[in-house]
């Protein structure tokens, strides 16, 4: 048993960064899995490289893992790291600017050579000339490398350069004392992941354990930490990504429907995860078709959801704009259709790995015609779980198109979640269409095929082959009721006109906009929509804790928007919408609620910061106090 002090802390945020080869997500998601046993909230922030191997010890190649942790809610990763873990000098060069005065630095001192330090602009070591310990940080450069290879030194059947690699493992085993966090779990994963590979499961155990006996017995650290259990609703939890709850979410709605599912995909970041989920649960109903390209993927699902299937397709935003003709054609056909876009930075390939929100206007607006469609967006990774089910939900109702938003940042960032039991979830139970619905001048039974639900507008939806109700299908414009090819003027028009308030009617099933407002005395409301929920949530907690008085809101529903949105808005006297893109649904708001929404945005790849939101919020409350005084 170690003597060093324990000292308690409310929260910690720390970064493992390195180089893209040295396991920092593997270390980021085993140190995450051990602070969710200990009952901690948490939240993650990955980010890596989009290149498979970017050059080595370049700041391109730079690869980090981020966790907050505490003994409270939480709502972000963590504006700055309070413990960094640099495993080269690229990574301790591109995460430096992050750290604030008083952090800690632990650094592999191995791997600052000349020709490393050279790589980045390094004339001389950091670790050296005092530089770090000058500007306030708590330095500990430890030989990670040649400490690991000395710990395996009796491992045989393992060359130097494979004993290095597990490293990771060693810096793991430190930060688990650190923290007081015991190694079995990771033992566990270990021993399932290399089962099939005794030499590397003994080396990694070994570095392990090593590095946790390094902790124990160093004087190097003065004091260790303990973060108590957050209060959370008796249940049953598990550390969930966004793309892991988006998978169990649609699985859960096919169960609830009664649907088998279908999901038609193709491989792109950050959506293909998804697609790896779900394939592994074949025996719940799901079928999963890793097509040739983006337009096959989308007309799989859609065919799907014409043969009687929960037809689903994902991608991210350059799939999202090959499937739109497709998307276009389950407009025309009125058929359900749910398309998952995990956003990333754009343009082109643009920025396959990082975050984004600028697929708003796509998802809106992104098709050929007036081809309106349902769009719904997650605001958590854990909330992915639930938008899941909401859009099935929206999209078997209304026999429409359901575009589901997600990002990068959701899709790889992970929290606690408690996991639902079956009664918990909505009964989204399907009905095909079985009988002839009308008939014919001699009284016969017919079947027409856009004979609509006179209160969601829904056309009946009849499985192909079902005796009696054989009907036509495509993308030419339909007769209305009797769904045969008319190309009249005014059919074109009622037809155009029905589509879109079937949309429009979505919004009649939506609860009133749940706005955060303790006092109802506050002037400034932040809105927002996504992943921008929780900075957000953290910004407004912070402004409160000045006595400031803010609302919040967040959208989940783009389209239709809630119908009492119009009135919330114009309920303040100033709106600040932060997005991650330049705006775009801020223009949509102040065209059609003629509301001055002012925008705060930014496009770095990243989420915003809680701090940086902060100082948004106190700019706008000044400037409204400002301009009343003048007045």
């Amino acid at each position: 048993m170690s003597s060093t002090p324990l000292h308690q802390l409310e929260r910690v945020v720390i970064r493992f960064a390195g180089d893209s080869g040295d396991g920092m997500q593997l270390t980021g998601d085993r140190f995450t899995s051990d602070t969710a046993a200990l009952g901690n909230d948490l939240s993650t922030l990955p980010n890596f490289p989009a290149e498979i191997r970017a050059p080595q010890g370049t700041l391109p190649g730079v690869s980090s893992f981020q966790v907050h942790f505490a003994d409270h809610e939480i709502a972000t990763p963590g504006d700055a790291p309070d413990v960094l873990v640099a495993m080269n000098p690229a990574a301790l060069k591109a995460n430096l600017p992050d750290l604030p005065r008083g952090a800690t630095v632990i650094a592999n001192s191995d791997e600052f050579s000349r020709r490393n330090l050279a790589k980045v602009g390094y004339a001389a070591s950091p670790l050296d000339d005092d530089s770090l310990t000058d500007a306030g940080y708590h330095v500990h450069a430890l030989p990670l490398t040649s400490m690991t290879v000395e710990a395996l030194a009796d491992v045989e059947g393992l060359t130097r350069k494979e004993k290095e690699r597990a490293k990771n493992m060693l810096a793991l085993g430190l930060l688990s004392w650190l923290y007081s966090r015991d190694t079995e779990s990771t033992e566990a994963f270990l021993r399932a992941k290399f089962s099939g590979a005794p030499e590397i499961l003994d080396a990694n155990l070994t570095a392990l354990r090593t590095g946790h006996a390094y902790g124990e017995t160093t004087e190097d650290f003065a004091v260790r930490y303990q973060v108590a259990p957050a209060p959370m609703t008796p249940g049953t939890y598990r550390t969930i990504t966004g793309n892991q709850a988006l998978a169990l979410g649609l699985v859960s709605s096919a169960y609830r429907t009664g649907l088998p599912l279908v999901l038609g995909s193709y491989p792109i970041t950050p959506a293909s995860d998804v697609l790896h989920q779900l394939s592994a649960l074949k025996a719940h109903g799901v079928t999963t078709l890793q097509a040739e390209d983006e337009i096959a993927a989308v007309g799989m699902a859609l065919g799907a959801s014409f043969g009687g299937s929960l037809g689903v397709t994902t991608t991210s935003g350059p799939g999202l704009a090959l499937k739109s003709e497709t998307i276009g054609l389950a407009v025309a056909t009125e058929l359900p259709l749910l398309v998952i876009d995990i956003q990333r930075g754009g343009p082109s390939t643009g920025l396959p790995t990082k975050t984004e929100q600028a697929d708003l206007l796509q998802a809106l607006h992104g098709r050929n015609g007036e081809s309106p469609v349902a769009v719904v967006a997650a605001q958590s990774p854990t909330d992915c779980f639930d938008a899941a089910l909401e859009a099935v939900r929206i999209a078997t109702t209304y026999r429409t198109p359901v575009i589901l938003l997600s990002d990068g940042y959701l899709g790889n960032g992970s929290e606690p979640w408690q996991i639902p039991t079956a009664a918990d979830l909505p009964d989204l139970t399907v009905r095909h269409t079985t009988e002839p619905n009308a008939t014919d001048d001699a009284g016969e039974p017919v079947f027409h095929p856009y004979l609509r639900d006179p209160e969601t507008l829904a056309r009946p939806w009849a499985v192909p082959g079902t005796p009696g109700l054989e009907h036509r299908i495509g993308g030419i414009e339909k007769a209305d009721v009797t769904g045969n090819i008319s190309y009249d003027p005014a059919n074109h028009d009622r037809m155009v006109r029905l589509r879109a308030d079937k949309i429009a009617r979505i919004a009649d099933s939506l609860p009133p906009l749940e706005v955060d407002d303790p006092s109802g005395e506050a002037r400034v409301l932040v809105l927002g929509w996504g992943s921008t929920y929780g900075p957000i949530a953290a910004a407004t907690r912070l402004v409160r804790a000045t006595g400031a008085k803010i609302a919040r809101a967040h959208l989940r529903h783009l389209n239709p928007l809630p119908a009492d949105l119009g009135d919330v808005l114009r309920r303040y006297d100033r709106v600040v919408l932060p997005e991650m893109n330049l705006g775009q649904l801020a223009l949509l708001l102040r065209g059609r609620y003629l509301v001055d929404v002012r925008s705060h945005t930014a496009v770095r790849g990243l989420p915003f910061t809680a701090g940086e939101l902060a100082q948004v919020i106190h700019e706008n409350l000044m400037e409204i106090q400002g301009l009343e005084v003048r007045a």
